[in-house]
């Protein structure tokens, strides 16, 4: 392993340039979900330099690359490639180019760790078995990877491994973590409906702000009381929308936000439950309510076993201190938990933060330091052939 692990490390060495340059160009030329055409010709265009087989159009705008035995176990990677609507403030020689668009996720980071894999892989002849590369869309609308799993890329898979960026940890450090990974989420949409009237005289009609407020802080106080505090719920409304006039009761109030939870079982039941917290808060002031939880994506569960692989790998790279067991889920979402109902997996924490830190993920502030580049490519590296060989074993 040791041999190996120096042979990735001297052809990471050789691409990291070309690689940083590549992720420059992709963070100045940020692409929404599901309209990555560009980002996803330069991908297979670099895939293909090195001798991948390449699918494009594959879950609208993905792209799958193949290389190596036609027969036999598949070990795959998964890495994302959209941006998100955010106006970018980082000050950078390479900032967007694009007006309220922005690689504030990292994801431009994560399509070039893809490609450095691909390219260290092909390098030195270290496919033997089959390894697939699955650059998905849409991950930030958690759409992108059912576009593709409706296009069967997960067929033959016996393994897959993710990464994202983490500000948490600085360069240098990883975040590895057994089990829940990630929260289920969803989205919640609940409707208001009083009685409009004038604002002087609220008594005669049924104030469908003053009952959101009353909706907004019940569903707080029914979590500490009514769930159990050691399966952490989170709602949290982030838009809410109503009225026409200062002197005007609202007839109608709409609340949109957001639901987090680790326990599958537990999040089965809450739209049944939340249903019945804002029905009653809202009957009880004369109002009714209409609610609708659209689920996003349920929890990243990561594979023991294949965690355990990533983390060996890692020790070929970095000490075992900067190897960070994580106490914690998060309670963030990732679509990446979809492919998991289909394969076992296991997904890791990149650290990127430099000597000064790093803003928050989905910041406009937001900047990686680049240096983290490489140890993604060669921790995913070994631990894509380590797997591959394994499964050979078997």
């Amino acid at each position: 392993m040791k041999n190996l692990a120096k042979k990735i490390d001297v052809s990471t060495r050789e691409i990291l340039q070309d690689l940083i340059q590549l992720r420059r160009h992709l963070h100045a030329h940020p692409e929404l979900s599901g309209q990555e055409h560009q980002t996803a010709a330069l991908v297979a265009g670099e895939l293909r330099k090195s001798g991948w087989e390449v699918k494009e159009g594959v879950g609208r705008t993905g792209v799958v690359a193949e290389m190596g035995n036609q027969s036999g176990p598949i070990v795959c990677l998964r890495v994302d490639m959209d941006a998100l609507p955010i106006e970018e403030r980082t000050g950078l020689d390479y900032a967007s180019s694009i007006q309220g668009l922005m690689h504030a996720c990292g994801h431009d980071l994560h399509t070039c760790i893809g490609l450095g894999v691909a390219k260290v892989l092909a390098k030195n002849k270290f496919i033997t078995s089959k390894i697939r590369i699955i650059f998905q869309p849409a991950e930030e609308i958690a759409q992108g990877a059912n576009w593709m799993r409706a296009e069967k890329v997960l067929d033959g898979v016996n393994a897959l491994f993710g990464v994202h960026v983490y500000p948490d940890l600085s360069v240098g450090q990883i975040g590895i973590r057994s089990g829940t990974f990630t929260a289920a989420a969803a989205e919640l949409e609940i409707d208001i409906i009083g009685n409009g009237g004038h604002g002087a005289r609220p008594h005669e009609g049924v104030d469908s702000i003053w009952i959101a407020a009353k909706v907004i802080s019940g569903l707080q106080e029914a979590i500490s009381r009514r769930l159990d505090a050691l399966k952490p719920v989170v709602i949290s409304f982030g838009k809410i929308t109503g009225g026409n006039a200062f002197n005007v009761i609202a007839e109608r109030v709409k609340l949109l936000g957001t639901v987090r939870c680790l326990d599958s079982n537990l999040y089965e039941t809450l739209p049944k439950w939340i249903e019945e917290i804002v029905q009653n808060i809202s009957s009880n002031y004369g109002a009714h309510a209409r609610i609708n939880f659209k689920s996003i994506a349920p929890p990243v569960y990561n594979d023991p076993d294949l965690t355990n692989l990533l983390s060996t790998c890692a020790k070929n790279f970095i000490n075992e201190e900067n190897i960070v067991y994580l106490e914690n889920p998060s309670l963030g979402a990732e679509d990446f938990a979809f492919f998991l109902q289909d394969v076992p997996g296991t997904m890791f924490r990149l650290g990127v933060a430099g000597e000064n830190g790093c803003a928050p993920l989905h910041s406009g502030n937001f900047s990686l330091d680049e240096r983290s580049l490489e140890l993604g490519i060669k921790i995913l590296s070994q631990t894509i052939i380590m797997s591959s060989q394994d499964f050979q074993k078997i």
